[in-house]
Formats: C-alpha cells, structure tokens, sequence
C-alpha cells in the first residue's frame, strides 16, 4: 500500500525485454541500505517487487498484464519515473490510500497556467470515469491528487508547484499518456450496492440498517 506522496526520481537505466515481460532497472537516490529484495515499490504508480538493488540502482520484473494494462511499456532508457515505497504503519497518511494496482491509461487534453498552479485535463475511458468524483482523490502515476472537476470525457486537477518540481508531472505535455488509480472506497462500494438479477429484480444488498447498527455505525 502506498501514499501517493513521491519519494524520488528515478532513471530507467535499462529495460531487458523477453516473450515473459520486461525487467526494469532504475536508478535512484534512496539509500540502497532502505531497500529489501522481495519489497514493493511504486513506479510511476505501479506496484512492482524489487528483485535486487545495489550501487545506485534496483531491478524489477514488469509482467504482461502490467505491461497492457499501464504506460510502462513505453518507457524507455533514460525515462523518468515516478518512485515510492511502500507505507509503514504509523506513519503520516499524507495523501490517500493507493494500492499500485493501475486502472487505466489517460490521455493529457490540455494544461495551462492557472495562479501559481498548473491545471491539468485528462481524457479516460468512461468505464473508469465512473469512479471519479469532484474533490475526491486520484492516483495519476503514482501521484496523490485531488480531482478538480469531472466532465462526460475526464477530469481536471491542478498541481502546486511544489508538486509539479517534486514529479515528473514537469515533464508531461498534451497528447502524453498517464497512469491512473481510481479511489478504491468507490469500486468497493460498487461491489456491494444492490444490481439488477437477469430477471430483472433487485438482488438485495448486504448492507441494510440492521447491519449498520449490527456494526456499530448506528
């Protein structure tokens, strides 16, 4: 589990590609001392484990389905890319709840200075878009944000310059795709609301008012 709060940015220093995936070397300013063979770690927002580290730099496997499913395959030597660890307990919650398990991709419609923050519209697929809310929390590359405004084709976020110099949000222009984690409260509520039966009845829902007062939330 992850934060969102970006630690480093590191380097793709090599990509060894094979009919089995990608093996993704970066290099990084985190202490090697930090790291640990088997741990997880975010790049660019996907949750990878860590297959070895050592002078400056640590492998990571990319499976087929991280490769279809998110930007990581387009990646190429001399890439930057977002990076974090995964969160201890007991630390600070910084930002929200991001698990690395990428959504989708989106595209970058426009950015434009607005104040001292630099606005961002992505265009996504509406089958993700569903998930996103005004003022909610989203993951775009691993990043922790909060969601501006939500139209038919995407959404809006605007980036303090602190955070825009901390990532590679810097770096990315119109027609340049994005990582994207949706909240997770809304994909599990979504799971557990009542839907329709194939006869067309309403299959009823787990949660109702005696499990609410069962569990304390009444």
């Amino acid at each position: 589990m992850f934060t969102g709060l970006i630690e480093d940015i590191g380097t793709v220093r090599r990509l060894r590609r094979s009919p089995d995936g990608v093996q993704l070397v970066v290099a990084t300013a985190i202490p090697m001392t930090d790291l640990v063979r088997g741990e997880s770690i975010a790049v660019d927002g996907v949750c990878l484990t860590v297959t070895s580290f050592g002078e400056g730099t640590f492998a990571a496997d990319v499976s087929p389905e991280s490769l279809d499913r998110t930007g990581l395959g387009r990646r190429t030597v001399g890439s930057r890319v977002n990076l974090e660890r995964a969160l201890q307990l007991g630390g600070r919650l910084g930002g929200h709840l991001v698990s690395g398990h990428v959504d989708c991709l989106a595209e970058i419609d426009s950015r434009q200075r607005r104040g001292n923050a630099e606005v961002f519209h992505f265009r996504m697929p509406a089958e993700f878009l569903r998930y996103v809310v005004e003022k909610g929390s989203i993951a775009i590359d691993g990043i922790s944000l909060t969601v501006n405004t939500v139209d038919e084709t995407g959404f809006s976020v605007a980036v303090i310059p602190h955070t825009l110099h901390q990532t590679t949000l810097i770096d990315r222009a119109p027609g340049e795709t994005v990582n994207i984690e949706t909240d997770m409260i809304g994909k599990y509520i979504e799971r557990l609301i009542p839907r329709s039966t194939e006869d067309g009845e309403q299959a009823r829902s787990r949660i109702d008012i005696e499990y609410l007062a069962k569990n304390g939330f009444l």
